[in-house]
């Protein structure tokens, strides 16, 4: 499974989803412009000792990742969805996008591929999860599909 970052802007949340990534066997992939720099102390702090364990892609921008993964099932979380995340079939090598926390994902994406959008469900009245939260909502109920293949 891939998790693509589309500009995140909170080191804390990046260096979470990293250790989520070395936990699970994921690939982070990380699309500028980013908040921060992969250096920042709070990011790696974040993702403690398991940097070594995860394989870390950084893009110039979304369309090099469309290129570059063509084939690929891609979904794009969002509040704005009407499809719930387990309502989705999920295979080993799919692109899970999540935008940046203070926006979300570019509306003009969203618009783009309507049918490849996907909520994790809430009470109306929450704006959104944390970033690396829903990031484990989601990959965690991908992996249970696959019956958590390759993990123990």
């Amino acid at each position: 499974m891939h998790i693509v970052l589309v500009e995140p802007e909170i080191p804390g949340n990046t260096g979470n989803i990293a250790r989520l990534c070395a936990a699970t066997g994921c690939e982070l992939h990380l699309v500028k412009p980013l908040g921060f720099s992969i250096e920042d102390r709070y990011l790696k702090r974040a993702g403690l000792d398991y940097w070594h364990l995860v394989k870390v892609h950084v893009h110039e921008n979304f369309s090099e990742v469309l290129t570059l993964y063509q084939g690929h099932n891609i979904y794009y979380n969002t509040t704005k969805a009407n499809k719930r995340h387990s309502d989705i079939n999920y295979q080993s090598d799919d692109m899970l996008v999540f935008g940046k926390e203070t926006a979300g994902l570019p509306q003009e994406l969203l618009d783009s591929y309507p049918e490849d959008c996907i909520r994790i469900p809430m009470i109306d009245d929450a704006r959104s999860l944390n970033l690396s939260n829903a990031a484990a909502v989601v990959v965690y109920e991908a992996l249970r599909q696959q019956a958590f293949a390759g993990l123990k």
